[in-house]
């Protein structure tokens, strides 16, 4: 895994041969971070931001490096929880990050404070992976002026849902953006 840019970046790490998450690749994961940057000013706004089905935390540390203020991760396997808190550690992220080791449906369903960013990557063969983008929008997780993000394969198409902003898809990856309007 490596972190693209930032206070961490080109840092690298080794993955555990026995995680079974499908992490987004690095092309893709920068060129949606392109993207994310023409949308938040990451410098001035310190924004806070939720990675729910987090695998490696690639794009939890990317989000730290970039310049959020917080981070919270959200995986329910243990081997991936372990690295991410391993890396965290490393990094000295400690401070600014959340490990939760838990089903991001439930913490989804129970979420109690928004976030400025939240980024969902879920297992292409999720069940009822086509409602995850409706369980965003109708919870607790965004408040005005939020960025939802989800990482999906090409068979979904989100665009008619409310606050869709874009589709951007490099290579075999698609990321339907959402924007929360002020």
């Amino acid at each position: 895994m490596r972190i693209i840019r930032g206070k961490y970046g080109r840092r690298r790490f080794d993955v555990p041969t026995n995680i079974t998450a499908r992490p987004t690749t690095d092309f893709a994961r920068e060129n949606i971070f392109n993207v994310l940057e023409n949308l938040v000013d990451f410098e001035e706004d310190a924004p806070t931001a939720l990675d729910l089905f987090a695998g490696t935390g690639a794009v939890s540390f990317e989000l730290l490096s970039r310049g959020c203020s917080h981070v919270t991760s959200v995986e329910k396997a243990a081997t991936q929880a372990s690295f991410i808190a391993k890396v965290a550690k490393t990094l000295g992220a400690e401070a600014e990050h959340t490990l939760v080791r838990g089903d991001a449906i439930r913490f989804i369903e129970r979420a109690g404070a928004p976030y400025d960013i939240v980024f969902a990557d879920p297992p292409y063969d999720y069940p009822d992976f086509a409602e995850i983008p409706s369980k965003v929008l109708a919870s607790k997780l965004l408040h005005p002026g939020s960025i939802f993000i989800i990482e999906h394969s090409a068979k979904h198409d989100f665009s008619a849902l409310p606050h869709f902003f874009d589709h951007r898809a490099y290579g075999s990856v698609n990321f339907s953006i959402f924007l929360i309007p002020k």
